[in-house]
């Protein structure tokens, strides 16, 4: 106990020194804090986003066309088609209910302005395979799907930018110049795992779609919701033999189309995201290295200083253990006073950027306390060769020392 008096008292006596030692550690223990719950929080947005596209889901694109003997890319062929969904949802046991859906981009208008967004032709199931609500009004069904009506539902940025905060329910709007009635309003759903604002588009009926606006008779996709997480890799492998005997495909030939599981995706996004905050960290952790450096540099130059004041207390019955124990003390007082600073100044830093950016960065408790032991750890490392070489002073040259 005495030890750990002196030690603190000898860092008292130059306070502003010892600050300024500690700084290195208090900017390295805040980085990795900091650092590490924006990787989680990171993490958590591509959690979120692709839970937003709907529980279970599985995703059917068509394969790529071959272009003189050239892949041109996955999801350009036209091969899906309505049918390929009204089997899939009859013929795969483990497939709770899936919605054929096409794409294209259009100019939609209303009486006041103009806004440039997708047009998403779906069939009526849509919104339960997406786990999606309704915010105003209804959504389509099977008879406005058969005879190819002009109803739309809005997403939540094209009614404000057509209607501004009103309900848009019961107006009409154009594309391309065909006026369509609006019947729903869709709940908020956000940004996608790929960028995608699910927000700005139109939905209408696929028949319409199809004969109305874009002329064809195939689907850009099939989403299939499968009945439970357990039941995933059931409905893909459903899916797949349904799809094959229906294109007549040969055993072994190349399938038309890919199946894609948004679980899998998730998998994926969670180990980058795990790859993404351990470099983050160590990044980080580099600022604790450098302050541990300050920590050994001003330490010899202490022990230089008080080579006299070390000659003293040798001389009247110190051990040279005492003094090794005396400095390491005293690095360890600098590096865990800076980790627990750096550690305090982390968390007030992660509640800052909740406020003013709305970022979902958590507080990683256990990792901002294994920080800090870390902190004080590398200080007692860094502080040992001072420590050592002041045990191993000769009292008589230490008494003479200027």
């Amino acid at each position: 106990m005495l030890l750990v008096f002196l030690g603190l008292k000898a860092l008292l006596r130059n306070p502003y020194r010892s600050i300024l030692t500690s700084l290195g550690i208090v900017i390295g223990v805040l980085s990795v804090i900091v650092l590490v719950s924006i990787g989680l929080g990171a993490k958590a947005l591509v959690l979120q986003s692709i839970q937003n596209l709907g529980p279970n889901l599985l995703v059917v694109i068509p394969g790529s066309v071959t272009d003189s003997g050239a892949q041109v890319g996955g999801g350009t062929d036209t091969t899906l088609t309505v049918e390929d969904a009204q089997a899939i949802r009859e013929d795969c046991p483990d497939v709770w209910n899936a919605s054929g859906a096409l794409r294209t981009a259009a100019q939609v208008q209303s009486p006041h302005a103009n806004w440039s967004t997708v047009i998403l032709g779906a069939e009526p199931n849509y919104l339960p395979v997406r786990d999606w609500h309704l915010a105003h009004g209804g959504f389509f069904g099977p008879e406005e799907e058969d005879s190819a009506a002009r109803v739309a539902v809005l997403g939540r940025l094209v009614a404000s930018r057509l209607f501004g905060l009103g309900n848009p329910v019961g107006n009409f709007i154009q594309i391309n110049h065909s006026p369509f009635r609006v019947i729903g309003l869709l709940s908020s759903k956000g940004q996608s795992p790929m960028g995608m604002n699910q927000d700005d588009m139109v939905v209408i009926p696929l028949s319409t779609l199809q004969s109305q606006i874009m002329g064809v008779t195939y689907v850009g996709v099939i989403l299939a919701a499968a009945g439970s997480p357990e039941r995933v890799d059931d409905a893909k492998r459903e899916i797949r033999d349904l799809l094959r005997l229906r294109h007549h495909i040969p055993p072994g030939g190349r399938p038309d189309f890919d199946i894609q599981a948004l679980s899998d995706i998730a998998k994926t996004a969670n180990r980058l995201s795990l790859i993404l905050t351990v470099l983050l960290a160590l990044i980080a952790s580099i600022s604790l290295f450098v302050g541990g450096i300050g920590i050994l540099n001003i330490m010899l130059v202490s022990v230089r200083e008080r080579t006299r004041e070390i000659g003293i207390r040798m001389a009247i019955g110190a051990r040279p253990r005492d003094i090794l124990l005396q400095f390491l003390t005293e690095s360890a007082a600098l590096s865990f006073f800076g980790g627990l600073a750096g550690g305090l100044l982390g968390i007030l830093s992660i509640l800052a950027i909740r406020s003013f950016l709305g970022w979902p960065a958590p507080i990683p408790w256990e990792g901002s306390l294994l920080t800090v032991v870390g902190a004080t750890f590398l200080g007692i490392l860094f502080g040992l060769y001072p420590a050592w070489r002041a045990s191993r002073l000769d009292p008589m040259e230490a008494l003479r020392y200027e």
